[in-house]
């Protein structure tokens, strides 16, 4: 109906409904399913395409039709609103009520415009008294704490050798579906021995088919696990979690990119603000008197801290 990706995700956010792993919508994730192929059947390995290899759960004329439309938005003019990304949306939380705080803008009388962070609950009047924080000093105190993260050496190790710990775990799924597999080829294999004995009943085709129709499926989703976890060498772990420490922080999409590597989620109050980092025990508490003072120090490139009583 002409929404963009934000304003589904944020539609999505706000009502209350979980991605696949029972976390909020990202841009990425509302993108990823518009354009999954595999939504009407087709399963890529490599450079192979197969199409009908599993269920299509979407009518092939509503996902092309989806795809003309983001193809046409993309050569477009951009829709910006007066607003910019706001960076934290789908991490940030309310430390009050637990509810996600999205982003808001409003224009003074002099025409300058402001940007805040505003909780969803209080947004709706629904009770939390949850106060507004400005986006641009919420933003820098972030990064500017996940990027002491990313220049400590022992988080760095102990991120790195848990990607290691965690790549190495065998999949729980990939043995059950070999072991299917194996006896549904076993199945099909005395199906076809009972056809060329002449062992033949009205429903034999029937069954023959569908063992066929498992072993298909199957067979997909063995793909599917294979892809899903590619080896990788720690040389290559560590140069490409230690590349951040050479990024422009004054760049948003590279800024975008520590916040969405790094951090897990963050829990905001009137006098502080905890973030919780993606790996055990990365969890940090900043009080805001400790932020401004920071700041001060020049060690922030925010434009001045909340006023006094936030």
């Amino acid at each position: 109906e002409g929404s963009t990706m934000k304003e589904i995700r944020d539609w999505l956010n706000e009502n209350g409904i979980k991605n696949p792993v029972g976390g909020a919508f990202t841009y990425n994730s509302v993108e990823h399913m518009l354009k999954n192929r595999r939504y009407i059947g087709e399963l890529k390995f490599r450079d192979v395409v197969v199409p009908d290899a599993i269920p299509p759960i979407i009518p092939l004329e509503l996902f092309e039709d989806v795809q003309e439309k983001i193809a046409k938005n993309k050569k477009a003019p951009a829709r910006r609103k007066a607003e910019d990304d706001y960076r934290l949306t789908t991490k940030l939380f309310c430390g009050y009520c637990g509810a996600l705080m999205f982003g808001e803008s409003g224009t003074s009388r002099t025409g300058e415009v402001h940007r805040y962070y505003k909780c969803a609950t209080a947004k709706k009047h629904k009770g939390c008294k949850k106060k507004t924080v400005r986006k641009q000093w919420l933003e820098d105190l972030v990064v500017n704490e996940t990027m002491k993260l990313v220049e400590d050496d022992a988080s760095m190790n102990a991120i790195i050798a848990k990607v290691m710990e965690l790549q190495n775990q065998e999949s729980t799924d990939l043995p059950i579906y070999e072991k299917q597999l194996k006896e549904t080829e076993v199945g099909i294999t005395n199906m076809l021995n009972a056809i060329q004995m002449g062992i033949l009943t009205s429903s034999t085709k029937e069954r023959l088919e569908a063992l066929e129709d498992q072993r298909k499926e199957l067979q997909a989703r063995i793909a599917e696990e294979r892809l899903a976890k590619p080896k990788m060498k720690e040389e290559f772990v560590r140069f490409w979690l230690l590349r951040f420490r050479k990024l422009d922080m004054t760049q948003p999409e590279q800024r975008q990119a520590l916040v969405d590597t790094f951090i897990n989620a963050i829990y905001l109050y009137d006098d502080k603000v905890l973030i919780t980092f993606n790996y055990k025990e990365g969890t940090e508490t900043v009080a805001f008197g400790e932020a401004v003072k920071a700041e001060k120090s020049s060690d922030m490139s925010a434009r001045g801290a909340p006023i006094k009583e936030r």
